[in-house]
């Protein structure tokens, strides 16, 4: 192979030197170049393999989601099948139980004569039902403990102390849980089953509410009455009348009623199976439960139903023939029910059959696709590495050659296309080997050239390196000689405002006339700002002076101290505070200095008639929030957000900027790196109502215990603003 041609400095020269030390090149013998190419040898055969390879990845790719789509589908529509034959397997278990709740009632209203025991062909009916769900491995959990609790609840009834309707309930609840699979199936019935999926629940609601309508009025007549002759004190007459006990007359009343809600439950649930079901399952309905029986049977619904309790009159209902109208009409619904169930397992199976099918044409499908596609790949595939094997071959033959003058060129019968050209190129490169030759002495003279330069541009960079390097040393000098000027300065000015302090309070001790105490007053205050002020410097330089405290300071006494140091210190306005707070002495000055600087800002940047609430909370943590919130205009959200980032990311080697957009602005500033010394974190809050708050959240760590013993707190002049330090 040919060594890699270099770039062009400059206008082509001949040079006259004929053949150098690299003649290789000129003879096309690879000499100690590098092969080309990057990694291990390989074969473009193996690429376009995997070309191929990744043609059918990308076809089974672009067709698995399809697949995958109707798989699901497909196993959706199975779980309905299966669920909607637990469905109709649970509501003739309901059904049977209904009829067992219904005996069982009876039974017990009646005082549990033996004469009126229940059929144990009922139950042993029941118990194989069960059995037959409990058999079915996709039965739920939730079902298989609604299946264990029959059994208990039977026994309760039949051999506990518990009353006809209790009894009753206790039956129904289990039958309710039954009737959740028919909701369940109705809530997942997806659009394509068509519609009146919430119509069958609906209508085995009616189904269930009329079976224990039937249930509570057998129950309520079978009560046990007593005949008694009763005469007539003025016409003398004798005439008999029905009567029972006081407990069963309660117990009457309970079921009749119960009874009247149960029908009306009824009623409206097939009022809403005939808003919502579809115009064949009403027309199967109404063609189904007509007839004589059911005509007898509304009369007696409409009869026992009418009030809540049963009059002499109803009682006199011969029992068999009501029962056996209501169950007459109650089995009409059930056969219409079964039917409708059985007709929409039938269209969800076939829903599944076509799920079915549609799963299989997709993968036919793709299986063709795939199979077409691999077979065109190949075929491109064959279509190139032919010609690139005379291309390598050729190719080699030139470049391995002693004399690559004594080899002709590459031959090349195929057609007319990118491997023709190649070959074109590789025999322009054979007969410019020569030429490559004399230009690789110009070259050369040009690198020694461009190594020249560098050197001396590496000397320069060195130059520059060792003038910054000084530079920085002389910066940092004065920074450091101006950040002494102004720790001296700010010592010095603390040294004559504390001087000032002291004789201004020995004024106030001494003055007894109030206007003038209030200018002492005032005077004192200013000193107080001015102190604050004073401090600044110190932050601005990085020094730490404050005066720590002995013990824990009240935090009411560090938020007063803050208050006392600002300028409009009346406008502040301080709500309530965590009782028994108590700042840790080696922090309460730099936070009465952070709070300062925030209620500073809130009340040069608020209307001056507005006040500014000073409040805090203590949160779960343990940890106190303070918060400093004003009226003002506020600012925007971009300002909002940037000082909020430069809060929350101070570094304190950051040197202070002056107010602008980005900057924090001297108050801002101090509350940052009085913030980062103590772990508070500060952030600034917009205001619904206008204005800002700013947020101030004191880590566990300041906040300590308070004293066993509390220190009076001294009393001032009640014109006079609050203390000035702690």
């Amino acid at each position: 192979m040919q060594k890699t041609r270099p770039r062009r400095s400059g206008k082509q020269t001949p040079s006259a030197g004929g053949t150098q030390p690299t003649s290789g090149a000129a003879t096309g013998t690879t000499g100690d170049a590098a092969p080309a190419g990057k990694g291990r040898p390989t074969h473009v055969r193996n690429r376009l393999i995997v070309a191929v390879a990744v043609v059918a990845a990308a076809i089974a790719g672009a067709g698995v989601p399809s697949i995958v789509t109707a798989s699901g589908q497909l196993h959706d529509s199975q779980e309905l099948v299966t669920l909607a034959e637990q469905t109709e397997n649970a509501l003739t278990l309901a059904h049977s139980l209904a009829d067992e709740r219904d005996e069982v009632t009876s039974y017990v209203a009646a005082g549990r004569p033996k004469s009126k025991a229940p059929s144990e062909q009922r139950s042993v009916r029941v118990d194989r039902q069960v059995e037959e769900l409990r058999a079915d491995p996709d039965a739920p959990a939730s079902l298989r403990d609604d299946l264990d609790a029959i059994a208990a609840v039977r026994r309760g009834a039949l051999t506990g102390k518990s009353s006809a309707l209790e009894a009753h309930t206790a039956y129904s609840a289990t039958i309710t849980e039954l009737h959740r699979l028919a909701e369940s199936l109705a809530e997942r019935m997806p659009p394509r089953a068509g519609a009146g999926a919430h119509a069958l629940a609906e209508l085995d609601s009616a189904v269930q509410q009329a079976a224990a309508a039937r249930g509570l009025l057998l129950a309520a007549l079978s009560v046990p009455t007593t005949t008694e002759t009763v005469v007539d004190p003025i016409t003398g007459i004798a005439s008999t009348q029905k009567t029972s006990s006081d407990a069963d007359a309660k117990q009457r009343a309970a079921l009749s009623a119960a009874a009247q809600q149960a029908r009306l439950r009824s009623d409206a649930a097939l009022a809403d199976f005939h808003d919502t079901a579809p115009k064949t399952a009403r027309t199967s309905y109404d063609s189904t439960v007509t007839g004589p029986d059911v005509d007898t049977a509304d009369r007696y619904l409409a009869a026992l139903t009418d009030q809540p309790a049963l009059s002499d009159r109803d009682l006199a209902t011969n029992t068999e023939r009501a029962e056996a109208a209501l169950s007459a009409r109650v089995d009409l619904m059930r056969g219409v029910e079964s039917a409708l169930y059985d007709r929409r397992t039938k269209a969800l199976e076939g829903l599944r059959d076509d799920d079915v099918t549609a799963l299989e044409i997709r993968i036919a499908i793709l299986g063709a696709l795939m199979l077409l596609a691999v077979g065109v790949a190949t075929g491109m595939a064959r279509s190139l590495t032919r010609p690139l094997a005379v291309l390598r071959l050729g190719s080699a033959r030139l470049a391995r050659a002693e004399d690559p003058m004594a080899q002709e060129p590459v031959k090349f019968t195929g057609r007319r296309d990118e491997f023709a050209q190649v070959v074109d190129s590789v025999n322009a490169l054979h007969a410019h080997a020569l030429a490559l030759h004399e230009r690789i002495t110009t070259l050369e003279s040009d690198r020694k050239h461009l190594v020249g330069q560098r050197q001396k541009m590496a000397d320069a960079r060195e130059s520059l390196r060792a003038e910054l390097a000084q530079s920085a040393t002389q910066l940092e000098r004065l920074r450091g000689s101006i950040g002494n000027t102004f720790v001296n300065l700010a010592l010095r000015t603390l040294g004559l405002v504390e001087r000032q302090l002291a004789v201004i309070e020995g004024l106030e001790e001494r003055e007894q006339d109030p206007e003038r105490l209030a200018t002492l007053f005032k005077l004192d205050h200013f000193a107080t700002v001015m102190r604050r002020h004073s401090e600044n410097l110190l932050v601005l330089a990085g020094t730490e002076h404050v005066q720590q405290h002995a013990g824990p300071v009240p935090l009411v006494d560090v938020v007063r101290a803050a208050v006392s140091e600002i300028e409009r210190y009346e406008r502040v306005r301080i709500a309530a505070l965590p009782p028994h707070a108590h700042v840790a002495g080696f922090a309460a000055d730099d936070l009465s200095h952070l709070l300062a600087e925030l209620m500073e800002n809130a009340t040069s940047f608020s209307p001056p008639d507005l006040p500014v609430e000073v409040s805090g909370w203590l949160l779960e943590s343990g940890e106190v929030m303070l918060s400093v919130q004003d009226e003002g205009i506020g600012m925007t959200g971009d300002r909002l957000t940037r000082l909020n980032a430069r809060l929350a990311d101070f570094d304190p080697e950051n040197t202070y900027d002056q107010e602008g957009d980005d900057g924090l602005g001297l108050g801002l500033y101090v509350v940052a790196r009085l913030a980062h010394r103590h772990g508070v974190r500060v952030q600034l809050r917009e205001q619904k109502q206008g204005g800002v708050a700013a947020v101030a959240v004191l880590p566990k760590g300041l906040l300590t215990a308070a004293p066993t013993a509390a220190v009076p707190s001294d009393t001032r002049h009640p014109d006079a603003p609050p203390t000035g330090g702690l």
